[in-house]
């Protein structure tokens, strides 16, 4: 697992080295504003595959003493570091798209390596967006995810690029930046996403999918009469579940294990990467009068 996740962010980190490298050339070669913001877009994936690369190394590292969850959330934190450095990109992107803008003094030399380094950029990076979602979607791994998403973005804003360079050959130059300024909304759009679901697992914000699997499996099986104190937590690729389960108090402490431990391997069966810690009480009145007094 480790060496397949390792794989897949070092090519993308070679990929994002070779982009940033031909698109500063090319963008200071023709004076394309929507290139050069290319650049640096793909500058910042370069970083981010960096970021990624290195928190993939670290994040599967087992649980310590002193990381008693594991060291997952390294993935999710690498992710929060992502997003800010894509609002760089859309604050650079925005400030001198508009000033060219208004000023009105844009040229752009359009030539062939205008147009091959935008076409080669879309290849590479649903190549490289399409392994990382693979190994990113068969691993859980929010840093992957997070990298893919980059490249993602780049292949939206590069399509963006190439018809702003299609208008400034016939002439209408404002048309790169007009692209240009499609690329930080874009951007903008993605950081959003990627910066609030990075948020959510730093702060422990229950999954809403996890939460109905939870309550799903429960309520299949006949020997739950009730359950409550549902806490939910990620760490990277790995959930972390903790629920109270009452069972007849007639039951003898060997079943109970049993129903207990059944319970647990079919959570695990249904959320990957998962550690369940099931409490059982007896269903007794008692238990269920101090439960409503305590609000659940």
């Amino acid at each position: 697992m480790q060496k397949e996740k390792l794989n897949v962010a070092f090519l993308s980190v070679l990929a994002a080295f070779f982009l940033t490298g031909f698109k500063f050339v090319i963008g200071i070669l023709t004076g394309s504003l929507g290139i050069l913001s290319e650049a640096l877009h793909s500058g910042l994936d370069l970083v981010a595959a960096i970021i990624t690369y290195f928190s993939v190394r670290v994040s599967d590292k087992p649980a310590d003493q002193q990381h008693n969850y594991g060291h997952g959330k390294i993935e999710n934190f690498s992710a929060l570091i992502e997003t800010f450095l894509l609002l760089i990109t859309c604050v650079w992107i925005v400030y001198e798209a508009l000033g060219r803008l208004i000023s009105g003094g844009t040229h752009i030399e359009v030539n062939i390596w205008s147009f091959l380094v935008v076409i080669s950029s879309i290849i590479i990076d649903y190549s490289r967006s399409r392994a990382l979602k693979r190994v990113a979607k068969k691993y859980n791994s929010h840093a992957l995810e997070a990298d893919a998403l980059h490249f993602s973005t780049d292949i939206w804003s590069s399509v963006v690029v190439f018809f702003g360079l299609i208008c400034a050959n016939f002439g209408y130059y404002f048309a790169d930046s007009l692209a240009a300024l499609g690329v930080a909304f874009v951007v903008l759009y993605v950081s959003w996403q990627l910066g609030k679901k990075s948020i959510d697992v730093l702060l422990d914000t229950a999954p809403k999918e996890t939460i109905n699997i939870v309550r799903s499996t429960l309520a299949e099986f006949s020997e739950v009469k009730h359950f409550h104190s549902l806490k939910i937590r990620t760490a990277g690729a790995d959930t972390f579940v903790k629920v109270n389960v009452h069972l007849d108090p007639e039951l003898n402490l060997m079943k109970v294990h049993e129903i207990c431990d059944k319970i647990e391997n079919e959570l695990g069966r249904r959320i990957e990467r998962s550690e369940i810690n099931i409490h059982a009480e007896p269903q007794d009145i008692g238990h269920i009068q101090t439960e409503i007094m305590d609000g659940l």
